[in-house]
């Protein structure tokens, strides 16, 4: 048996742990008490809890400093527990090991499914932004369809703070407007009544509507239109079918009568529209968010792969030489994003996917968006990329509570299908009751995860990996390996967060602790299913001496919460030469216990 497990660990895959932290964690070594044969947890308490600070953090630090009234708190070091000040001088030691294991265990660190919440009135201050996030937020949502860039950035501040304080990287998405169609106005300033089977015409004469005609200033709308395309105004309220077209001219019948009212929107579920998903004020948006420093960059009306093409070309325009630009997410919301292989194009070339299922419900038939969704799902499992599930998640909670028990099961539905997120939108940022929607939806998380239907569904549904790497047979063997010698956790070093995506993608059953050097890497897996991004400073990683990357490890583990007991057992897996993208390949298992009780071999 020992030889088959030998035999099993050499074939052993690498895992890519990536975690961002604003100050630098000091290089470990153990200590006498190790050597002495005493156990991690003395050796750790021996520190006094103090050895991952410095008293300078390097880039960090000075921006917490240039924040004015943010904690220059070191990213890498112990965090307080709740409810405990933070001192504002960055020499305080912070507190030991054995007050933040409390902190580390309560449910918020325990489930897999990440949440986003969005922020707004009802969210704008450090002690909201906090709650939230105590209460399960992984990635903060800043909507730039509302609000000035100056909120935006104070936004920004305070999520950095936070994630300082608490010391763990949080993900920032902003989120582009895209184009907003709209009819003109009516000469009527209550609008117009529209009859069923009237024939009714849009135009570009600037001339007032009346009930027959009404501007229409998007001229691609009528070059795209063809007889029997439907138009639906007000969010579907109003539908029409294209009967005949001219230069300059739709005109349609009326199938689902209704108010007509100034400017409201227009959508074109059967179009594809020859203009940029990227308005004037989206590419200034985009510009500010470039300039500020967000993780993700939503991206909404996407009808074609050609729009990820697009933006990916003014973020490299932006700073060619930025190394880890931000991740993009398509914002699928048309029906166009189905036609022929669309979809699949659109996953490969983005970085994630957001099944925006407000604008999908206007333009698809209702009981058709459970099927996309799910079908949006299973494509971003299958190419391994982040997916969040969206709009309307827990709607009464802006008013209510409590969640309606359709909603609940709504929430929980697409957990089980495999989704990386859920998101809420109106419900913290301008809901009477933020906090508790988070909490809710970490009590369903928890308790969905908790359930040994949903294990079934995952394992029954995971994707292959046929790519033929050695990295991606490193991280298969991780999984099997972690899930035969019952291990707390499968820790992986990575760089650009390759490897822990992968291992992310076959959802195994222990956490996934991603240690990376790179900062932008930990953020941007702060979306991705099962993943603990942890930031450790590249010169605190001994590249040459792959025991001491083992024991870093360990410690981290420790600190996250993931491991508690010398006896616990961690899966590592790491590339040499360390920093090479895709190169993992070296596994081991070990004890938390540290060096003094490891194999030699190690």
């Amino acid at each position: 048996n020992m030889k088959l497990l030998a035999g099993t660990l050499s074939s052993l895959l690498v895992l890519s742990a990536d975690a961002f932290s604003p100050a630098r964690v000091t290089k470990v070594r153990p200590s006498a008490a190790l050597q002495n044969g005493g156990s991690l947890r003395s050796y750790l308490d021996s520190l006094g809890g103090a050895h991952a600070v410095e008293e300078e953090p390097p880039r960090f630090g000075s921006y917490l400093d240039s924040l004015g009234s943010a904690p220059a708190v070191g990213f890498g070091s112990s965090s307080p527990p709740v409810g405990q000040a933070i001192s504002s001088s960055a020499g305080t030691a912070a507190p030991k090991y054995a007050q933040t294991d409390n902190f580390k265990s309560s449910p918020r660190w325990r489930k897999k499914t990440k949440q986003l919440a969005t922020l707004g009135p009802a969210s704008s201050s450090f002690e909201m932004i906090e709650k939230l996030f105590l209460a399960g937020t992984d990635v903060f949502r800043l909507n730039f369809s509302h609000g000035e860039h100056a909120q935006k950035k104070e936004l920004l501040d305070v999520i950095r703070r936070v994630e300082a304080k608490y010391d763990h990287p949080i993900a920032i998405l902003g989120d582009l407007q895209g184009p907003k169609l709209r009819v003109g106005t009516f000469a009527n300033p209550d609008g117009e009544r529209l009859q069923a089977g009237q024939i009714f015409r849009f135009d570009l004469d600037e001339t007032p509507g009346t009930n027959q005609r009404v501007m229409l200033p998007h001229p691609e709308i009528i070059e795209a239109s063809e007889i029997g395309h439907v138009l639906l105004i007000d969010d579907g309220k109003v539908k029409m079918e294209v009967v005949r077209s001219g230069p300059g001219y739709l005109d349609c019948t009326v199938v689902v009568p209704g108010m007509i009212k100034d400017r409201k929107g227009v959508n074109t579920p059967d179009s594809i529209l020859e203009i940029s998903c990227l308005t004037p004020k989206d590419r200034e948006d985009l510009d500010y968010m470039l300039s500020i420093g967000v993780d993700w960059v939503a991206l909404s009306f996407v009808q074609r792969p050609e729009d990820i093409v697009e933006i990916k070309r003014l973020i490299m325009a932006y700073n060619p030489n930025n190394a880890h630009p931000p991740h993009i997410m398509a914002k699928i919301e048309k029906p166009s994003c189905f036609f022929g292989d669309s979809l699949e194009q659109i996953v490969a070339l983005c970085d994630g996917i957001m099944v925006a299922r407000g604008d999908l419900g206007v333009e698809c038939l209702p009981e058709d968006v459970p099927i996309l969704q799910k079908t949006i799902i299973d494509e971003c499992r299958t190419q391994g990329k982040p997916v969040v599930v969206a709009t309307q998640m827990l709607e009464s909670m802006i008013e209510s509570p409590t969640p309606t028990r359709a909603e609940a099961s709504d929430a929980a539905t697409a957990i089980y299908d495999g989704a990386d997120a859920i998101m809420l939108s109106a419900e913290s940022a301008a809901g009477m009751y933020p906090e508790e929607s988070v909490l809710m939806q970490q009590r369903i998380i928890n308790r969905v995860e908790g359930d040994p239907h949903y294990s079934t569904y995952l394992q029954a549904n995971r994707p292959k990996i046929t790519d033929g790497s050695s990295a991606s047979a490193i991280i298969l063997a991780a999984r099997q390996v972690a899930k035969n010698v019952d291990a707390k956790c499968i820790a992986s070093f990575t760089v650009g967060g390759d490897t822990a995506r992968k291992a992310s993608m076959k959802r195994p059953e222990q956490p996934i602790l991603a240690i990376s050097p790179v900062i932008e890497t930990c953020r941007h897996l702060a979306m991705s299913w099962g993943v603990y991004p942890e930031y450790c400073p590249e010169e605190n990683i001994n590249k040459d001496n792959f025991r001491d990357m083992l024991w870093v490890a360990c410690e981290i583990g420790m600190k996250k919460g993931l491991v508690h007991d010398d006896k616990d057992l961690l899966v590592v897996t790491a590339g040499f030469p360390f920093g090479t993208p895709g190169a993992a390949n070296i596994i081991r298992v070990i004890p938390a216990a540290g060096p003094t009780y490891w194999d030699a071999t190690l």
